[in-house]
């Protein structure tokens, strides 16, 4: 584990002569800070009675290197995407995921990086954008992959079945919303992935296990969502799920933000702490890396419980069935390439393979099942959506009129549901960037060969559950008094 000590403070044998005996607190006077290593030292040091220029000898392998500094100069990093002068918002979210990209690139681990055409800054300058993808030496970023770990897509072929007994089934069966199914509610738990679990120091909690558990089969909320629709090619309908791990993966997330903290305060002070990594060549840096494998494979499960319950339910077989993620980190030798809200082209990236990637746009919109080759300039991804140009509170303050006005618009000849039953127009088609723009600026990048689209018939969504929740009822109450 982490041997966590503060800088050397230059103790030599001249300097030494108060020590009667080396203790503890001989250590933390000399800059070491306690750690379970301590105990196994002072026993070492006593038995062979170290002193003088031995014990500083001795010591030496518990020092730490002197601090990182950022790169003088930002990494150079690939920019697939383009504004129309013309469109204001647009020219300002381009500039904007430029400027944080620039600072990001300063990060002393990274060596390449790449922006997709779905870019958008997501916090303060030097946080890696949405749709922004980065290549670190060495080292796993726990912020570039965010709470929403191993986010992701997966599509089922249910063949010539009724799209609209499709999405029915799917709405009787799926769960979205904060917090996860009730017992009487709950899948049944894969035991082998269980035995993963317990067997690893990130996951291995209460906490954590509890989440896997009772979160399993569920969907979240904000752009996460349920799309049915049927190829363009075959006419077959599609089932298309889009979220990530949940409370589980988030759990992992916080952990290891606390970690990369550490080995930051250490290692190399200047880092954002946004930016902070946990080397992978330490014990965490391993069993965090293990971690994330093991939320992958709850992530992929998550999805297919949702899909085979819904095709066990219209009592259909499934004729396909493939899936990517979009926040996580993927591994080539000792480089990591952390991608936030980029789709993974490459198949050396995913260890299962079973089919193209998909790269849904909007409600509205149809999801794109694309192939492609890794470039110099797409570094083997593509964008994972539209992306936005505003945010969600801009996007509102912008609408006028009705909220079901507005939803009725923009959903013409769709079959769009709410699970909370509230609408959030924070998530109809025009909170998004302009899907031809994306397509066009992917054929323009290489990043990606559409060749098939799922046309859309409908969707479900969490919505704005947020507007009755207990809390906000209280609240009013209070107000009203």
């Amino acid at each position: 584990m982490l041997r966590q000590t503060r800088r050397w403070r230059g103790l030599n044998e001249d300097n030494m002569e108060k020590y009667t005996r080396v203790t503890g607190q001989t250590l933390v006077d000399m800059g070491f800070r306690p750690g379970k290593w301590f105990k196994a030292a002072l026993e070492h040091i006593d038995t062979e009675q170290l002193t003088g220029q031995a014990l500083l000898a001795y010591l030496e392998q518990f020092k730490l290197p002197e601090p990182i500094g950022l790169h003088k100069t930002a990494v150079s990093f690939s920019k697939n995407i383009t504004a129309d002068d013309e469109n204001a918002l647009e020219v300002i979210n381009v500039a904007k995921v430029v400027e944080t990209m620039d600072v990001l690139m300063q990060t002393p681990t990274l060596v390449d990086g790449a922006l997709m055409p779905d870019a958008c800054p997501t916090g303060p300058a030097g946080t890696i954008p949405v749709g922004g993808v980065v290549v670190a030496k060495n080292a796993i970023h726990p912020g570039m992959h965010s709470a929403d770990i191993c986010c992701s897509v997966m599509l089922t072929d249910f063949g010539k079945a009724d799209p609209k007994a499709v999405l029915d089934a799917a709405h009787e069966v799926t769960h979205f919303g904060p917090g996860g199914r009730s017992r009487d509610a709950q899948f049944r738990f894969p035991m082998d992935l269980l035995a993963e679990i317990e067997a690893n120091y990130f996951l291995n909690d209460q906490k954590c296990i509890s989440a896997a558990r009772s979160h399993l089969g569920t969907q979240g909320d904000g752009n996460h969502f349920l799309f049915v629709g049927t190829s363009k090619n075959t006419g077959n309908t599609m089932l298309v799920t889009h979220h990530g791990s949940r409370g589980f993966g988030a759990n992992l997330y916080t952990k290891g933000m606390k970690v990369a903290e550490r080995y930051r305060r250490e290692l190399s002070p200047e880092t954002l702490k946004q930016n902070a990594w946990i080397p992978f060549d330490t014990e965490e840096g391993e069993a965090y890396w293990e971690a994330l494998q093991i939320v992958r494979k709850w992530t992929k499960k998550n999805h297919e419980v949702l899909h085979d319950a819904t095709l066990e339910r219209l009592g259909v077989a499934k004729e396909q069935r493939f899936w990517n993620e979009h926040n996580f980190v993927f591994k080539d030798g000792d480089l990591f390439y952390h991608a936030k809200g980029a789709t993974p082209l490459d198949n050396k990236y995913m260890p299962d393979i079973t089919g193209p990637r998909l790269i849904p746009l909007n409600m509205s919109e149809p999801v794109l099942i694309v192939e492609g080759e890794t470039t110099a300039h797409n570094l083997g991804f593509a964008p994972h959506g539209a992306g936005r140009n505003t945010s969600r509170t801009q996007h509102r303050k912008s609408k006028t009129g009705t909220i079901q006005d507005i939803f009725n618009e923009e959903t013409k000849g769709l079959d769009i549901r709410f699970f909370s039953n509230e609408i959030d127009i924070t998530e109809l088609p025009s909170a998004y960037k302009n899907a031809a723009t994306v397509r066009e600026q992917m054929d323009t990048f290489g990043l990606g060969k559409v060749i098939d689209e799922v046309l859309p018939y409908g969707c479900i969504m969490a919505g704005d559950w947020q507007k009755n929740a207990p809390w906000k009822k209280k609240r009013n109450q209070r107000k009203k008094k």
